[in-house]
């Protein structure tokens, strides 16, 4: 097949979007790397084309099909050191195995995420075929936290009621006034990065706050003893945790029955930690202690979006969005350039790495979650 080429083949799943692709691109470049942009996400790609053909290679497919980027990996028999994803497209067992196939000039070293979470990879099989899985923490932790705020006021304000009553010409007041934010308190669970952004703007803004984790955390914000005590006393439950196999189906029936009556819970984490369906089935009881919900992240999300929470009264539905800010994008995009180039030049002091064990950076972190009992 011939000697492999010193230069690593960097495969860009689906690039920062608007001009923001331009500084990613320039990253990877300037750290030697051999770029290929998949433009299938891209809105504009003729213009990609023309200003970017003879600088990089450029494909086109659907990264959310396996075998379609399966494809990829193996065509010509050259294969990628690294890949990138934004969106969370599934790395899963079999797309990992053919990807590291010894046989290819290139055979996959490094999974790169530009973004936090990492539950669209196989960790285990990465593990298994010496795949070492980057991510960027704590660069979204100030957009998500902003979001979640602003679910926070839409919610306790009602204002999605008002404006579809305003822009149905009807004018009215609240029958029951809201309380304002200083009467409500704020349980967040996971006090991590974004939890602990969140809980700083509550704070300044007159909220009491309260946080559980597995551990406890060095802050002087009060922790609830067990997941239920927080759920049980307070008025807005905010949930910033990694999805593992510890915290899927975290907040199911149970849970949500021993929320505070007229309570309010909000998800920018991950989609598997809530039962959709025991969720969408509480805010449909008008005797179930939730009275709303704002919903980020699904079980089921881009084009197999589904969820039974789609017509619930008091469900404020978004798609994904909360860590979507141009600062935000930006700081993920550049780190996670640097990771990987990090990673192929052999330098990993420093990077942070996603295992089987924790589901989130390596090193210096805390113990996977696990609810109470």
């Amino acid at each position: 097949m011939g000697e492999r080429r010193a230069q690593a083949r960097v495969l860009l799943l689906d690039a920062a979007p608007g001009d923001l692709l331009g500084r990613e691109l320039e990253r990877l470049l300037g750290h030697g790397l051999d770029v290929t942009l998949n433009l299938r996400r891209i809105t504009d790609s003729a213009d990609t084309r023309a200003k970017w053909a003879g600088r990089v290679d450029l494909v086109d497919f659907d990264l959310f099909d396996e075998r379609a980027t399966t494809a990829e990996f193996v065509r010509d028999g050259r294969g990628y050191d690294a890949v990138k994803s934004r969106a969370g497209a599934p790395l899963r067992a079999g797309l990992i195995a053919a990807a590291t196939d010894p046989v290819l000039a290139h055979p996959l070293r490094v999974i790169g995420r530009a973004g936090a979470g990492t539950d669209h990879v196989d960790l285990a099989a990465a593990a298994r075929h010496s795949v070492t899985v980057t991510h960027t923490p704590g660069s979204n932790a100030d957009a998500v936290a902003e979001f979640a705020l602003a679910q926070l006021l839409a919610l306790t304000r009602d204002l999605a009621t008002h404006n579809g009553a305003a822009h149905q010409g009807r004018w009215g007041t609240p029958t029951v006034p809201p309380p304002q934010l200083a009467e409500l308190t704020l349980g967040v669970v996971g006090l991590g990065r974004i939890g602990r952004a969140l809980a700083a703007r509550a704070t300044a803004l007159g909220m009491a706050v309260q946080y559980f984790s597995r551990n406890p955390v060095p802050t002087p914000i009060r922790r609830a003893d067990t997941l239920h005590d927080l759920l049980s006393t307070s008025d807005v439950v905010s949930l910033h945790l990694p999805l593992t196999d510890t915290t899927r189906g975290l907040i199911g029936r149970m849970e949500l029955a021993s929320m505070r009556r007229g309570a309010v819970l909000l998800n920018t984490a991950r989609g598997g930690i809530v039962d959709e369906q025991a969720l969408a089935d509480a805010l449909r009881d008008p005797a179930h202690p939730p009275a709303a919900a704002a919903v980020d992240t699904f079980g089921h999300e881009h084009a197999a979006f589904a969820s039974p929470l789609f017509g619930v009264p008091g469900a404020l539905l978004t798609p994904h969005i909360a860590g979507v800010t141009r600062t935000a994008m930006a700081e993920a995009a550049i780190r996670c350039a640097d990771h990987m180039a990090a990673l192929l030049a052999g330098r990993p002091d420093g990077v942070p790495v996603a295992t089987p064990a924790t589901g989130c950076a390596g090193g210096a972190t805390k113990p996977p979650w696990r609810p109470p009992g």
